[in-house]
């Protein structure tokens, strides 16, 4: 309770103050109503107990509620065997604030447990029909008996609301983890890849008994140096965005196209030459960020996989075009001519990770689809037809 009115504005929490404090002095003037001066401070007391029950934190509840209901009951036995009783009203706030603990008690426990809280504050509504006078006390325990039902479908009714709500949550969490362990492997595992080809080339030409002069041995390590720099940035990013969410992710692409130049050109320093074709009538266009993303992840992914298993590749080509015959979607294309590959390991990266588990994930996500597989002879080839998305705009 006080953590959802922290989580409120300053005008919404003076507000419930106002609404509190009113309650409050109703209370207290409901209490003047008794021709004794000690019985109106009771009722004021019961009054503000049952109204306290209502926001007490969920931990102290069940002793609120029986603390409650027990100095209501024993104040509408004790008033009534006096002669002189209220005339007006039993003390409506305090009746109103009995039936909703009956609703609380049946939204936040179990049934057994709902059963036995919401006991009490049932049988105290019922008794404070005792304060008054003889001939109104059929009508104020029929209005109870009558509002009671109501009270427990209600409570029944948000403690569904809750259940869906919490399965929602789990739901939206459960997307989140996985979008999470899908941005770490496609930016971790694309540079830690750089660096363990990097490192396997020195230890090749080392072993081959070749005498690297400090320029190569300075330039190798240097790439190296740039690749784990890239991971660290990339888990730096992803751990400021699980952080703070209001923090945008460092780590996603701008809306447009133009990284993938980047992308091809560092796949190429480490690798075979990589060939970009990339469609001018999309470079013209502003496209949906969940669209740009895909494709600098289907790229991204496929350099990756390109690295680690095209062995004795000459080439790789990255084309990136309007869909023929369809103006509403883009395919993305990626082919090597290397001869290593199963296709167990590419599809599972090392036969362990999730490469392309994640990434027909991600692409299926926002309508599209992807198939890989080896090319006729020799190499293998990644297709991804994504939507254009009717948001698209024009950059001019």
């Amino acid at each position: 309770m006080l953590s959802a009115f922290r989580a409120r504005s300053r005008t919404q929490r003076a507000f419930l103050c106002l609404v509190g404090a009113a309650l409050v002095v109703l209370v207290v003037l409901e209490g003047l109503n008794a021709p004794y001066l000690p019985m109106a401070a009771a009722t004021a007391v019961s009054g503000v107990l049952c109204l306290a029950a209502l926001v007490t934190p969920e931990r102290l509840l069940a002793r609120q509620i029986v603390l409650a209901t027990a100095v209501s009951c024993s104040l509408s036995v004790v008033e009534a065997q006096l002669r002189h009783r209220p005339e007006n009203t039993p003390g409506m706030v305090e009746l109103c604030a009995l039936l909703l603990l009956i609703t609380r008690a049946v939204r936040r426990y179990p049934p057994v447990k709902a059963v036995a809280y919401a006991a009490g504050p049932a049988l105290a509504a019922v008794l404070l029909s005792l304060r008054l006078l003889v001939d109104q006390q059929f009508l104020v325990a029929v209005v109870v008996v009558v509002a009671m039902p109501f009270m427990v479908v209600l409570g029944v009714c948000l403690r569904l609301y809750d259940t869906l709500r919490a399965r929602e949550r789990e739901a939206i969490q459960h997307a989140q983890r996985l979008e999470h362990a899908r941005e770490l492997h496609d930016f971790v595992a694309h540079h830690v890849t750089a660096i363990v080809a990097q490192t396997k080339a020195a230890r090749f030409t080392a072993a081959g008994g070749h005498v690297q002069s400090p320029e190569d041995l300075d330039r190798m390590l240097a790439e190296i140096e740039r690749a784990g720099s890239q991971a660290m940035g990339s888990m730096r990013s992803m751990v400021s965005g699980l952080r703070d969410t209001s923090v945008p992710a460092a780590t996603r692409p701008a809306g447009d196209l133009s990284v993938l130049r980047d992308l091809t050109q560092e796949f190429s320093v480490l690798g075979p030459p990589a060939a970009l074709t990339l469609d001018p009538r999309l470079t013209e266009r502003r496209l949906p960020p969940e669209t740009t993303t895909t494709v600098h992840r289907v790229v991204q992914e496929s350099l990756t996989n390109a690295r680690k298993h095209a062995t004795g590749a000459d080439r790789v080509e990255v084309r990136v075009t309007v869909q023929p015959g369809s103006r509403d979607r883009l395919e993305v294309s990626v082919t090597d001519d290397g001869r290593g590959g199963t296709p167990a390991a590419r599809g599972k990266a090392d036969g362990s990770g999730y490469g392309l588990v994640g990434l027909a994930e991600r692409v299926e996500a926002i309508g599209g689809q992807l198939t890989a597989g080896p090319r006729s002879g020799r190499g293998w080839h990644v297709l991804a037809v994504l939507p254009l998305g009717t948001a698209s705009t024009s950059s001019g």
